[in-house]
């Protein structure tokens, strides 16, 4: 179905995989526009609790396709900037998802394979992983990828490495906050499923107002905000889903949308 992903469902989770694992997945053009056709597919999808986004082979995405790029810096300023445009949006797609993305960071994330990171919700990366903000080595900068990384990671914190394209390990990655969790590559799947398990156990409109509130607070003044969360909170007090999430916790049961 797509030249350069694959697309699986495992009962309510789909898995997507960056699959030109010949050039450690690094995306063009058609990329961006299969991705954007799945995550949209995804949306639009009423069986699917959560995402896996990962890579094939022993990269998870090395970053944007010199090869492609090469063919951008030809082209006048206007179509570079839509270009340049259409991938801010296909990771804000990815980050403003209602379905929560899992992020299984098989191995390497390079330039702006490191923005596929960022807009996880979650990100488990393999010890192996190793991460990058290299685009300052050939005259370019993180631009695209930035508000996802400083809402991650804070701008403090990376700025050191934007600026030096230093690259980090999957501990460092840890321990700045661009992932969640580091597992030895043969514990990886092992670490993805355990945060899979935890995202199906809550109640599906919950987690999809929990995202929304995620991203929209952060911008808000603690006046827009508290008007924001009452109303949030007063309508998931009134649906069915939370009557049946309280209902299945007074009568010691598992709620009907675990089933």
């Amino acid at each position: 179905m797509y030249k350069t992903l694959k697309y699986d469902v495992e009962g309510k989770v789909s898995i997507v995989t960056l699959n030109r694992p010949k050039v450690r997945n690094a995306f063009n053009w058609t990329m961006v526009e299969e991705l954007f056709d799945v995550f949209n597919k995804i949306k639009s999808d009423r069986i699917t609790r959560a995402v896996v986004l990962t890579g094939e082979g022993s990269c998870f995405c090395a970053g944007a396709d010199l090869t492609w790029m090469g063919d951008v810096l030809n082209m006048p300023y206007e179509d570079n900037y839509k270009e340049a445009f259409e991938l801010a949006e296909l990771f804000h797609l990815i980050y403003s998802l209602p379905i929560p993305v899992v992020g299984k960071i098989n191995g390497p994330a390079i330039g702006g394979g490191t923005g596929f990171v960022a807009v996880c919700d979650i990100a488990v990366a393999s010890t192996s992983a190793r991460f990058s903000f290299s685009e300052v080595k050939l005259g370019l900068i993180p631009a695209d990828i930035s508000p996802f990384i400083f809402r991650k990671c804070g701008e403090s914190t990376i700025r050191p490495y934007f600026l030096t394209g230093e690259r980090l390990d999957a501990e460092k990655a840890l321990k700045v906050g661009l992932v969640n969790a580091v597992a030895e590559p043969e514990n990886l799947n092992a670490e993805v499923h355990k945060y899979l398990d935890a995202l199906l156990s809550g109640g599906p409109n919950a987690i999809k107002a929990c995202k929304e509130l995620l991203e929209k607070v952060p911008e808000m003044s603690f006046s827009e905000a508290r008007k924001y969360t009452a109303s949030v909170l007063a309508k998931l007090r009134k649906s069915s889903e939370t009557q049946e999430g309280i209902a299945a916790f007074r009568e010691k049961r598992k709620p009907n949308w675990t089933l």
